[in-house]
C-alpha cells in the first residue's frame, strides 16, 4: 500500500509528462510504470511505491462534476503546494529539469537559515507547479 499518493491534476498532459518522464528516473530512481504522453493518467514509482501520478484535470473535473468551474485563478496568487526532491547536486539536477522544459523560479543558492548544509532551487513544472529540489 503507497503511504502517500502525490497526484498532479494537468491541464498540458503530454508536456508534463514529457517532462517528469525526462526528469523522475535520474532524480529519484523512479519508473514510468503506466501511462502515455496523450494522458488521461501516468505513474512513476520507486520500489512499487508512488512517487508521482499524473492525472487529466478535465477528467478529474468530469468525475467530480465541476468541469463548470474555472480551471486556474485569474489573478497570480501565492504557491498552496510544492514538490520537494532531495538530490545529490542541485545544480546538476536544476539543470536537468529545466532542459527538459522546467522553468526558473529561484536559482540555486546555499540556505544555511534552513539548514547547515542546505542547498536548494525551485522552479516550474510546465504546468506551472513548483519544485524544490535540494540537497544538505
Amino acid at each position: 500500500m503507497d503511504a502517500l499518493y502525490p497526484r498532479l491534476l494537468v491541464t498540458r498532459f503530454a508536456e508534463c509528462f514529457g517532462f517528469y518522464r525526462a526528469v523522475l528516473p535520474a532524480l529519484t530512481g523512479a519508473t514510468l510504470v503506466k501511462g502515455a504522453p496523450e494522458g488521461p493518467y501516468a505513474n512513476w514509482d520507486v520500489d512499487e511505491q508512488a512517487v508521482l501520478v499524473l492525472y487529466d484535470r478535465t477528467a478529474m473535473a468530469t468525475a467530480l462534476g465541476t468541469t463548470g468551474l474555472p480551471a486556474r485563478p485569474t489573478a497570480p496568487v501565492q504557491d498552496a503546494a510544492m514538490l520537494v526532491f532531495r538530490v545529490d547536486d542541485v545544480d546538476k539536477a536544476l539543470a536537468l529539469c529545466l532542459e527538459h522544459g522546467g522553468v526558473l523560479a529561484a536559482p540555486a543558492t546555499d540556505r544555511p537559515e534552513w539548514g547547515p548544509t542546505l542547498r536548494s532551487a525551485h522552479l516550474r513544472d510546465p504546468e506551472g507547479h513548483l519544485i524544490e529540489l535540494q540537497s544538505y
